[in-house]
């Protein structure tokens, strides 16, 4: 049995594009951490979600017997100016966000923990790293985009597979880890500790 503990349909769709089957259980986790390394803060964030979700499904044990059981978690942040862009809290910190990123690359880095339970549980955490390249913005296209409400739910106040596609010029590292869950890395992870077959 899989579980994705998010809510997120871009991380849904991801597994689904994997060919995995899976069910979803969201976790009630603080998005906080007291780390100040960019990758150990993404990693940290998705621990708390796999474990919170970990301990739950432990106390309404659902989980079936006799077989491996997975949780995966992720947290995605993005970077700036040594600034850590989350989910925009209202439309001004949106705007602030985009014309900051506007012009320029930056980071996007997504932690990923697995917590699987076969005679006991085990649990693996790692992270990827994508740079990503916006045109130039003006204060008009910025606005527009913010109107289309995309940016209100997503780390860095954009999504790369929605309205802000238009403004990006250049992508290095995984696409599908912007979007918040790195596939070709979880895939090569659950090979690695013998969670899946190669297909």
């Amino acid at each position: 049995m899989i579980i994705l503990a998010s809510a997120s349909p871009r991380r849904k769709e991801i597994l689904e594009q994997m060919g995995l089957e899976f069910t979803i259980k969201t976790s009630d986790a603080p998005e906080f951490t007291d780390k100040t390394d960019p990758g150990e803060m993404v990693m940290d964030l998705s621990r708390m979600k796999a474990e919170a979700v970990y301990r739950a499904v432990c106390n309404e044990g659902i989980l079936p017997q006799n077989t491996t059981n997975i949780i995966i978690a992720a947290d995605t942040l993005v970077f700036a100016d040594g600034k850590v862009l989350g989910k925009p809290r209202d439309r001004k910190e949106a705007f602030d966000m985009l014309n900051l990123l506007q012009g320029r690359s930056h980071e996007v880095r997504t932690g990923v923990t697995l917590v699987y339970i076969t005679k006991e549980a085990h649990q693996v955490s790692f992270q990827d790293v994508t740079e990503v390249t916006f045109a130039p913005m003006s204060d008009k296209e910025i606005n527009a985009l913010i109107d289309t409400g995309e940016p209100m739910d997503k780390a860095g106040a954009y999504g790369i597979q929605g309205y802000t596609a238009k403004f990006i010029t250049g992508i290095k590292g995984d696409y599908y880890n912007v979007m918040g869950l790195p596939a070709a890395k979880l895939y090569a992870t659950m090979k690695e500790h013998h969670l899946i077959e190669e297909v």
